[in-house]
Protein backbone atom coordinates (compact mmCIF):
# COMPACT_ATOMS: atom_id res chain seq x y z
CA UNK A 1 0.00 0.00 0.00
CA UNK A 2 2.69 2.65 0.99
CA UNK A 3 5.98 3.17 -0.98
CA UNK A 4 8.39 1.97 1.52
CA UNK A 5 11.15 2.38 -1.08
CA UNK A 6 10.36 6.52 -1.47
CA UNK A 7 10.07 6.84 2.58
CA UNK A 8 13.29 4.82 3.15
CA UNK A 9 14.89 7.26 0.88
CA UNK A 10 13.86 10.62 1.96
CA UNK A 11 16.44 12.57 3.47
CA UNK A 12 15.71 11.77 7.39
CA UNK A 13 15.50 15.03 10.19
CA UNK A 14 17.44 15.04 12.98
CA UNK A 15 15.27 13.74 16.21
CA UNK A 16 13.65 11.08 13.31
CA UNK A 17 12.34 8.31 15.46
CA UNK A 18 12.74 4.70 14.57
CA UNK A 19 9.22 3.74 12.35
CA UNK A 20 8.83 0.79 15.22
CA UNK A 21 7.65 3.50 17.82
CA UNK A 22 4.26 5.24 15.24
CA UNK A 23 2.12 1.57 15.59
CA UNK A 24 1.87 1.86 19.79
CA UNK A 25 2.32 5.40 19.87
CA UNK A 26 -0.53 5.93 17.63
CA UNK A 27 -2.43 3.01 19.64
CA UNK A 28 -2.31 4.62 22.89
CA UNK A 29 -2.81 8.16 21.37
CA UNK A 30 -6.36 7.01 19.85
CA UNK A 31 -7.23 5.35 23.07
CA UNK A 32 -6.62 8.32 24.62
CA UNK A 33 -8.75 10.45 21.89
CA UNK A 34 -11.54 8.30 22.59
CA UNK A 35 -11.62 8.43 26.20
CA UNK A 36 -11.37 12.61 25.98
CA UNK A 37 -14.47 12.47 23.30
CA UNK A 38 -16.37 9.92 25.75
CA UNK A 39 -15.39 12.27 28.86
CA UNK A 40 -16.89 15.25 26.46
CA UNK A 41 -20.22 13.41 25.34
CA UNK A 42 -21.11 12.63 28.59
CA UNK A 43 -20.71 16.03 30.23
CA UNK A 44 -23.64 17.94 30.70
CA UNK A 45 -23.23 21.40 29.66
CA UNK A 46 -25.31 22.43 26.78
CA UNK A 47 -23.51 24.47 23.51
CA UNK A 48 -20.72 21.44 22.34
CA UNK A 49 -21.24 21.73 18.78
CA UNK A 50 -18.22 23.61 18.47
CA UNK A 51 -16.11 21.14 20.39
CA UNK A 52 -17.75 18.37 18.00
CA UNK A 53 -16.90 20.55 14.59
CA UNK A 54 -13.01 20.89 16.07
CA UNK A 55 -13.04 17.12 17.07
CA UNK A 56 -14.52 16.19 13.92
CA UNK A 57 -12.10 18.30 12.01
CA UNK A 58 -8.99 17.44 13.40
CA UNK A 59 -9.53 13.91 13.27
CA UNK A 60 -9.94 14.08 9.62
CA UNK A 61 -7.41 15.64 9.22
CA UNK A 62 -5.56 13.33 11.01
CA UNK A 63 -6.75 10.31 8.71
CA UNK A 64 -6.04 12.00 5.52
CA UNK A 65 -1.93 13.07 6.32
CA UNK A 66 -0.84 9.47 6.02
CA UNK A 67 -2.52 9.12 2.31
CA UNK A 68 -0.93 13.04 1.43
CA UNK A 69 2.53 11.67 2.49
CA UNK A 70 2.81 8.36 1.84
CA UNK A 71 0.53 7.56 -1.15
CA UNK A 72 0.74 10.85 -2.77
CA UNK A 73 3.97 11.21 -1.65
CA UNK A 74 3.34 15.27 -1.39
CA UNK A 75 5.58 16.48 1.75
CA UNK A 76 3.83 19.86 1.32
CA UNK A 77 0.35 19.04 1.13
CA UNK A 78 1.36 16.71 3.78
CA UNK A 79 2.45 20.18 5.80
CA UNK A 80 -0.41 22.05 4.88
CA UNK A 81 -2.43 19.20 6.41
CA UNK A 82 -0.59 18.97 9.47
CA UNK A 83 -0.72 23.03 10.28
CA UNK A 84 -4.70 22.76 9.93
CA UNK A 85 -4.49 19.83 12.61
CA UNK A 86 -2.21 21.56 14.69
CA UNK A 87 -4.55 24.41 15.19
CA UNK A 88 -8.13 22.14 15.26
CA UNK A 89 -6.38 20.10 17.87
CA UNK A 90 -5.35 23.40 19.89
CA UNK A 91 -9.32 24.29 19.13
CA UNK A 92 -10.41 21.17 20.27
CA UNK A 93 -8.10 21.16 23.81
CA UNK A 94 -9.72 24.50 24.39
CA UNK A 95 -13.13 23.64 24.15
CA UNK A 96 -13.08 20.12 25.39
CA UNK A 97 -11.28 21.74 28.37
CA UNK A 98 -14.07 24.61 28.88
CA UNK A 99 -16.35 21.33 29.40
CA UNK A 100 -14.66 18.59 31.01
CA UNK A 101 -11.28 19.68 32.05
CA UNK A 102 -10.08 15.65 31.84
CA UNK A 103 -11.39 15.75 28.21
CA UNK A 104 -8.34 18.59 27.82
CA UNK A 105 -6.12 17.06 29.49
CA UNK A 106 -6.20 13.55 27.96
CA UNK A 107 -5.62 15.51 24.35
CA UNK A 108 -2.46 16.95 25.32
CA UNK A 109 0.25 14.16 24.64
CA UNK A 110 -1.68 13.94 21.10
CA UNK A 111 -1.15 17.72 20.48
CA UNK A 112 2.71 17.03 21.50
CA UNK A 113 2.64 14.19 19.57
CA UNK A 114 1.36 15.84 16.39
CA UNK A 115 3.62 19.07 16.92
CA UNK A 116 6.90 16.35 17.25
CA UNK A 117 5.28 15.03 13.69
CA UNK A 118 4.73 18.86 12.27
CA UNK A 119 8.55 19.06 13.00
CA UNK A 120 9.28 16.14 10.76
CA UNK A 121 6.84 17.04 8.26
CA UNK A 122 8.95 20.48 7.99
CA UNK A 123 12.12 18.91 8.01
CA UNK A 124 10.97 16.23 5.29
CA UNK A 125 9.74 19.37 3.29
CA UNK A 126 13.03 21.38 3.54
CA UNK A 127 15.41 18.10 3.27
CA UNK A 128 13.91 16.99 0.09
Amino acid sequence: MFNTFWYDNLNKPFLSPPDWIFMPMWTLLYITIFISLIFYIYTKPKNKTSGYIYFAAQIILNIIWTPLFFILQNISLALIDILLLDIFTILTIRKFYSISKISGILLIPYLLWIAFATYLNIGYFILN
